[in-house]
């Protein structure tokens, strides 16, 4: 499949899907509290995203049975909603896409319930970090290897693992297309980027090493040695100057800071962005 070079029309529309993705996980975000199970948070997600006239994208996605990937603690990605009950302390990450006007949206966010140890404040904040120091380099003329590495060295520079056998992609008419974007690489390396591209930038970093391995479920994906992990999830648009972010964090974090089940564990100078230069 060669990489689809979207219109500015195209480009619009993306906007539209990956928005609603921000409002169904800000949405998810005030329900959020101890005792709640995952099914629940699915529900109320996939009640929300199709009373706003579009389709959750994951659920019967190859299978996939869920509207949201809730993904708790352990747990790096692909996580099936289900009975599982919330926890004081737990680390939540929920991947939310949704297809509207025949074009996907794709976007990730990761909570904590209640107090955590330092480790764990850590861990969210840089995993946020690494994500916005790879949009900085979403930008026509650069390479993929320069969104990889900003990730990688910022990451492994604070002492944590850089999952590797799984990236972000291209989206557009299909929730995975090209180019793959790994969160791992070499400067100045992979595809040039070039306007019209849109990819969707997830570093998925763990608190201990970097290896991952499936669970018998054919989804979730768990830290081998059992380590916390947290996911940040941006749709963009490649820029001449700079990205253009398409989906929103602004009302998910409202949400947050409004939930007090929730610690806000990951202030930090991302939050500026992308008013920066």
């Amino acid at each position: 499949m060669q990489v689809i070079l979207k219109t500015p029309e195209q480009i619009e529309l993306i906007r539209v899907s990956s928005l609603l993705v921000g409002d169904t996980l800000a949405e998810v975000a005030g329900h959020i509290r101890p005792g709640i199970t995952t099914a629940e948070l699915d529900r109320i997600a996939e009640s929300f995203i199709r009373d706003n006239g579009a389709i959750p994208a994951f659920k019967g996605y190859n299978g996939f049975p869920g509207s949201l990937c809730i993904s708790v603690n352990t747990e790096v990605v692909h996580g099936i909603p289900g009975k599982r009950e919330l926890k004081e302390g737990d680390v939540v990450s929920v991947d939310c896409g949704v297809i509207k006007n025949s074009y996907f949206g794709d976007s990730a966010y990761s909570f904590v319930i209640g107090e955590t140890t330092p480790a764990v404040r850590k861990l969210i904040k840089v995993t946020k970090e690494c994500l916005y120091r790879a949009i900085d380099k979403a930008v026509s003329g650069m390479r993929i290897g320069d969104i990889s590495a900003a990730v990688q060295d910022h990451a492994e520079s604070n002492g944590f693992g850089v999952v590797r056998e799984l990236v972000g992609h291209g989206v557009g008419i299909r929730l995975h297309e090209k180019p793959e974007v790994p969160n791992f690489g070499k400067r100045g390396s992979g595809m040039q980027l070039k306007e019209g591209m849109v990819i969707a930038i997830e570093p998925m970093i763990n608190a201990g090493k970097r290896n991952v391995r499936q669970l018998n479920d054919g989804w979730t994906i768990v830290t081998a040695d059992s380590q916390p992990s947290a996911h940040f999830e941006h749709t963009v648009a490649i820029g001449k100057n700079k990205a253009d972010v398409l989906s929103s964090f602004e009302k998910i974090e409202k949400a947050e800071a409004g939930n007090n089940h929730l610690t806000v564990a990951h202030e930090s100078d991302t939050t500026e962005w992308p008013s920066k230069a």
